[in-house]
């Protein structure tokens, strides 16, 4: 049995003026909702990414707690789960599977909490990557109903570097001849496998890998490291990979018409309080790019997680990096 709810959510206008028809969002809930309500807690995922996924973000005794918080994992569109390129039946099916942006994420996300689970105010939204993307764009529109955001490892708008980063890995996947223009009849094997290799150049830092910290993983070698991302991305349909990936490129806060792309206006907007989390060693999310936006945010703090693990450090797989977000959340959520 699926370890899910659904949301229905009809035919979905996008922000791009596509109609989505018979749209779905897909979401775990853990803990429960307290008799007032005031204890939910939004973690949207991140590039690849699905609810178990998440999960090691929260556990009891930390300051996400399924016995305190009622925490929501929403599913990104195109992750597979929620409506994606591979379970879109024509004529959105594979490779023709509209651009979904940010703010249709959010836009879908805020119906579900509002509307199915009744939540009128969020304690926080906090999220990974793209997850952290989300948590932005959460505060830009919904201040007035969101205590407070904690992105980790992301930016409010995708950097330029960032999209040339992206654009190598989508180069290394459809260059397989059996990527067939995302037509494919089985999944395009070696297009995957180079996808992982470039991305696990990017993924970790060069102290990880000097400072062999794989092994805090329980991998021996750089091999085992390839492999693991390639177990990692192999698992995710091309198509979905790609359509996420649009979405990461094209990430950007002020891309609203309430903003009319005033990236100013837009932070400025974000008046909840945030403690924004860069990892000092991120290949593509970097500090400086964090560090120009908490500058436009009114009540927002910067604080790079001392961390060798690259981007990794946000996802939830390295204890001290764990602890020391641990610390600004339970800040945050006032714990």
């Amino acid at each position: 049995m699926a370890d899910y709810d659904v949301f229905a959510l009809g035919d979905l206008e996008l922000q791009s003026g596509v109609r989505l028809p018979d749209a779905r969002l897909v979401y775990k809930t853990y803990g429960a909702l307290s008799a007032a309500r005031d204890n939910a807690v939004l973690i949207p995922t991140f590039y690849g990414g699905q609810h178990p996924d998440c999960e090691a973000m929260f556990a009891p005794g930390r300051a996400l707690d399924p016995g305190r918080h009622f925490i929501i994992v929403v599913n990104m569109i195109g992750n597979g789960l929620s409506s994606s390129p591979s379970n879109t039946p024509l004529p959105f099916d594979r490779a023709r599977f509209p651009s979904v942006a940010i703010y249709d994420n959010v836009a879908c996300q805020h119906r579900l909490v509002t509307r199915k689970l009744g939540v009128e105010r969020l304690r926080l939204v906090t999220g990974f990557s793209m997850g952290a993307q989300q948590a932005f764009h959460w505060g830009a529109l919904h201040s007035d109903t969101v205590d407070a955001i904690a992105p980790i490892c992301g930016s409010a708008r995708t950097s330029p570097h960032n999209v040339v980063f992206l654009e190598g890995v989508k180069a290394a996947l459809t260059a397989d001849a059996a990527y067939a223009k995302g037509d494919y009849a089985a999944p395009p094997r070696k297009g995957l496998d180079a996808f992982s290799r470039v991305y696990a150049g990017w993924m970790y830092s060069q102290d990880f890998y000097r400072d062999r910290s794989y092994r805090d993983m329980g991998l021996e070698s750089i091999d085992d490291v390839l492999r693991f991302v390639e177990g990692r991305f192999g698992q995710r349909d091309a198509n979905d990979l790609l359509a996420m990936l649009w979405t990461w490129q094209h990430a950007d806060v002020a891309a609203h018409p309430r903003f009319g792309g005033d990236l100013k206006a837009a932070l400025g907007a974000i008046t909840t309080r945030a403690i924004v989390m860069p990892s000092e060693t991120d290949l593509y999310f970097r500090v400086r790019d964090n560090e120009l936006e908490v500058a436009q945010m009114p009540n927002a703090e910067l604080r790079p997680i001392p961390s060798t693990w690259g981007h990794s450090a946000g996802r939830g797989g390295n204890p001290p990096d764990n602890r020391f977000i641990d610390t600004a959340l339970r800040e945050l959520l006032g714990d």
